[in-house]
C-alpha cells in the first residue's frame, strides 16, 4: 500500500508523451499491450542523456513505444549517428511496431528483427563483432537469463544493460508457493535471474524500485 503511494505520487510529476508518440502510447494501453510504465520511460530517458550511446540494442519491441522513446531522446540529445536494434517475436505487434515508426518517419534510425530474441542473437554474433552501448533487456520474462548471457557477447566495458519488470508486480518478493501455479517457472527464473546479475562478477548492478522494477547494470 505504501509503495502505492509512493508511486502514485511520481507519476503525479512525470509528464505526458506529446504528439504521434502519445498517440502510440494510448493505443497500446486501450489494446492492453504491455509497454514501459511513465516513470520508467523518464528513468530510461534520464540513462540515455547520462550515457549518450550510440549503438543500442532493445530486446522485445512490442508495438514500437520504448523503441521511438528511445530514438527520439537520442535525437534531442543530437546525436545524429545512433541506431537502434529491436527485436519481437509477435507478427501483429511487429506490423503495428513497423507501422508506428514509419509514422514518426524514424526508419533510417531502427532497424527492426523479426524471430526468437534468443537466434537473433545467436545470428548477430555470427555476422561478426557488434558491441552495442545500451542494452535494454524487456522481453519474455523467463528468458532474460538467456537473453543476458548472449548480451555478454555483445557488448563492450562499459556498455549499461537495463532490465524491466524484475519485481512482477511484487509476485517475486513471494515465496514459490504463495505464487500462481501458473506463473511459478516466471516467479523462479526471475529470482535466478536476479541473483545471478547481482553476483556476476562481469557485472556491476543495481535493483531499483522503479515501475515494476527495473535492474540497471554496467558491464565491468
Amino acid at each position: 500500500m505504501e509503495y502505492s503511494r509512493i508511486r502514485d505520487f511520481i507519476i503525479s510529476y512525470t509528464s505526458d508523451d506529446e504528439g504521434l508518440l502519445a498517440d502510440i502510447c494510448k493505443e497500446a494501453i486501450s489494446s492492453d499491450v504491455p509497454i514501459i510504465r511513465r516513470e520508467a520511460r523518464d528513468f530510461l530517458k534520464t540513462l540515455l542523456y547520462m550515457n549518450r550511446p550510440v549503438r543500442v540494442l532493445e530486446i522485445g519491441t512490442a508495438v514500437g513505444y520504448s523503441t521511438l522513446v528511445m530514438a527520439c531522446t537520442l535525437r534531442d540529445i543530437g546525436l545524429e549517428e545512433y541506431h537502434i536494434d529491436t527485436i519481437e517475436l509477435d507478427e501483429d505487434r511487429i506490423k503495428q511496431a513497423e507501422k508506428n515508426i514509419g509514422m514518426m518517419n524514424m526508419e533510417r534510425w531502427i532497424t527492426q528483427y523479426r524471430g526468437d530474441a534468443v537466434e537473433v542473437l545467436e545470428g548477430m554474433m555470427s555476422q561478426g563483432e557488434v558491441n552495442y552501448d545500451f542494452i535494454f533487456i524487456d522481453a519474455a520474462k523467463a528468458q532474460y537469463s538467456a537473453y543476458l548471457e548472449l548480451c555478454f557477447k555483445l557488448a563492450h566495458p562499459g556498455t549499461v544493460i537495463l532490465t524491466d519488470n524484475v519485481l512482477a508486480d511484487g509476485d517475486v518478493l513471494e515465496s514459490h508457493f504463495l505464487v500462481e501455479k501458473r506463473d511459478r517457472t516466471i516467479h523462479d527464473r526471475m529470482r535466478q535471474y536476479l541473483f545471478d546479475i547481482m553476483n556476476d562478477e562481469r557485472l556491476e548492478t543495481s535493483i531499483l524500485s522503479v515501475a515494476d522494477g527495473m535492474a540497471l547494470s554496467v558491464v565491468k
